[in-house]
């Protein structure tokens, strides 16, 4: 009888709190989409199409990773559904870019988008910072210059399960496609409708 008694008193404090944590994130979701659908068509050249950003969402939610970095913020197209997923999972994205005025208008977007206490904004060369991030990481997402250095950077930092994502990767023949074919400890497979190449850590 007393353990029932608790029970109840529990669910009376419990749900209330669920359903607003629910409501919060129904917001959310709302002021993120009326974002995304106002901005629509008006990212910088070389942005991923929406397909891709969908394909990120969905990696992240099902996979239920956390602990993300972004190589190559530009704008903030990308990060804006990187961050919207890792809202979903209690996560938080580092996203990093070396121009100035990109990176200003990147945390204009993500304060418009609401997102904000999602993403850590760093302005930096992404060559020299990645090699400092403290990890481990689940997702990292690379969208700048196609280099060995960023993946050399993180692989090691990277969990079992985790996966290291390039985007821009067209040549499955190439020297970089043909590096991360033969990178210890990962399975590398081609996505060359959107450019992605998704780099798993495998569990053994």
């Amino acid at each position: 009888m007393k353990s029932s008694v608790i029970f109840l008193l529990l669910s009376v404090w419990f749900y209330p709190l669920l359903s607003q944590a629910s409501s919060a994130a129904a917001e959310l979701d709302k002021k993120v989409q009326s974002f995304l659908d106002q901005r629509k068509g008006t990212w910088l050249r070389g942005s991923i199409p929406e397909s891709d950003g969908k394909l990120l969402f969905d990696i992240i939610k099902k996979n239920k990773y956390t602990r993300a970095v972004e190589i190559g913020t530009s704008t903030g197209y990308s990060s804006i559904w990187i961050a919207w997923a890792l809202s979903k999972t209690g996560g938080k994205l580092i996203t990093i870019e070396i121009d100035k005025g990109r990176q200003q208008t990147a945390v204009a977007n993500f304060k418009e988008a609401g997102l904000s206490g999602y993403i850590d904004a760093r302005l930096a060369d992404a060559h020299e910072l990645v090699y400092q991030l403290d990890g481990p990481f689940d997702f990292v997402f690379m969208d700048a210059d196609i280099s060995t250095d960023y993946v050399e950077a993180t692989a090691n930092k990277i969990v079992k399960g985790g996966v290291f994502i390039t985007h821009g990767v067209r040549n499955e023949t190439g020297d970089y496609a043909n590096y991360l074919k033969c990178l210890q400890g990962f399975e590398t497979d081609f996505n060359t409708g959107g450019g992605f190449c998704i780099s798993i850590k495998k569990p053994k």
